[in-house]
């Protein structure tokens, strides 16, 4: 079986970047109230692109050790 942990971390990622993706576009089609939700990797938040990064090093290390446990 392939690593549990790396899975859920990486759809854990995935539908954070994801979910703010799709908020960030109902809102500027005029289909969800306007929050303060930040754009992924384009707006400036200290938190926010810190957090993206962490992120997306997470999911480039599940990537890279995926064959290790085959």
């Amino acid at each position: 079986m392939r690593d549990p942990f790396g899975i859920m971390l990486s759809v854990g990622v995935t539908a954070m970047i994801t979910w703010q993706v799709v908020i960030n576009i109902g809102m500027v089609m005029g289909l969800m109230p306007v929050v303060g939700v930040t754009l992924p990797f384009v707006s400036y938040g200290g938190s926010s692109i810190i957090t993206m990064l962490i992120g997306i090093g997470l999911l480039m290390n599940v990537s890279m050790r995926r064959f290790k446990f085959e």
